[in-house]
């Protein structure tokens, strides 16, 4: 679905105490032209620093990445009460080999899984004749609303692949992830691994809200001119699924139809629909919690305090859960709180600021989320 937490680096081999004191002066030696120490400490397998920095903390960063490498230890910076702390963990990147194949064959399987649901629950109208020639031409009725999907989400995905390629980021290709096509929409959207933290906090911004900025440039064209394929029609009796609507959905449907009369509602055409779902798979991401994409958004945002707006929007989760009777809201809630969690690991320079271009755009990422989120996301009436 998102931006899944970077695998953890891999940890140094064990030392006894006399080796990390060992490790320690040859790590003192290797800052001497970049930090000024005042205090050091050592506690467990990590070594820190108190101190200012001598260079600009890119260049900081440059230069201990490379000399701490050898000895199997990450330099983190951050501030501190007028200080600059500089860590040491045992920690070196992943050398992973790409496994191209699972890729493949997990898109793939999205790919029919998709294609199965589009023809079972949003068959295209154009393609509907075919439905009676047979089992493959039944399934193509499924393909404008498949195609649209995936486009939706290999777009959002390849945004956040791209730019942690640019910055030089350890990242997997995507993994779409395929669910039975019972399921709504016949996947569960998709996931990249990042593997490696972020160099600082403008490339961890650049690097998660790229995903749903790109994912967006291609969800709202597509939710538009779906709209102008869909009717207006009577609601029938007995049980409709209703999908919830979004303020920006609202104001589309406003400029294709104008107001609604009572017992009306607009059907949703294929894309139209594919359109609503980037618009939710968006939304749900832009939350400002742990390691989805506005999570990492918040702390490029507010720093160390991003724990305390996860925790306020879990609440908040739970009050608008509460408040529209959506037990959509509850189940989100659950698997943020059991899955995702609060943590998000910081980036190598948490010194240098955010900019202000960023910090704006940050603010509207989560203006984005207001827009995208409808109250009640899918519900039977």
């Amino acid at each position: 679905m998102r931006f899944w937490p970077f695998r953890r680096a891999r940890p140094a081999l064990r030392t006894s105490p006399d080796d990390v004191l060992v490790t320690e002066e040859l790590l003192h030696s290797a800052v001497a032209d970049v930090f000024a120490v005042r205090d050091r400490r050592v506690f467990g397998g990590v070594i820190a620093y108190r101190g200012h920095l001598l260079v600009a903390p890119a260049d900081a960063v440059d230069r201990l990445v490379a000399r701490f490498r050898p000895f199997g230890f990450t330099p983190f910076l951050r501030a501190e009460e007028g200080d600059v702390i500089l860590q040491a963990l045992p920690l070196t990147e992943p050398v992973v080999r790409p496994r191209i194949g699972l890729n493949i064959a997990l898109f793939v399987m999205t790919c029919f899984t998709t294609l199965v649901s589009g023809a079972f629950l949003f068959a295209s109208p154009t393609f509907t004749p075919l439905g009676n020639s047979g089992l493959i031409a039944a399934l193509l009725t499924g393909a404008p609303f498949a195609f649209t999907l995936l486009s939706i989400l290999g777009v959002h995905e390849f945004g956040h692949y791209f730019t942690a390629r640019y910055y030089k980021a350890v990242v997997s290709l995507p993994y779409f992830i395929p669910a039975p096509p019972i399921v709504l929409f016949g996947t569960l959207g998709a996931i990249i691994r990042l593997r490696s933290p972020a160099r600082d906090r403008n490339s961890l911004f650049d690097i998660a809200a790229a995903g749903p900025l790109a994912g967006l440039a291609i969800a709202i064209p597509a939710l538009y001119v779906g709209l102008q394929w869909s009717v207006l029609g009577k609601i029938p009796s007995g049980d409709v699924m209703q999908f919830g609507d979004p303020l920006l959905l609202k104001l589309l449907v406003h400029l294709k139809f104008g107001a609604i009369p009572a017992g009306m509602d607009v059907f949703l055409h294929p894309v139209a629909v594919a359109g609503w779902a980037g618009f939710f798979v968006t939304a749900l991401n832009l939350f400002p919690l742990g390691q989805l994409d506005g999570g990492r958004i918040a702390y490029a945002l507010f720093g160390r305090h991003h724990r305390l707006v996860g925790f306020l929007t879990f609440g908040g989760l739970i009050l608008l859960g509460i408040a529209t009777q959506s037990l959509n809201w509850f189940v989100w809630a659950a698997l943020l709180f059991f899955v995702v969690g609060f943590h998000h690991t910081p980036p190598l320079d948490d010194v240098t600021p955010l900019t202000t271009g960023r910090r704006v755009l940050g603010w509207v990422c989560l203006i984005l989320l207001v827009l995208l989120i409808p109250p009640v996301p899918i519900a039977f009436s």
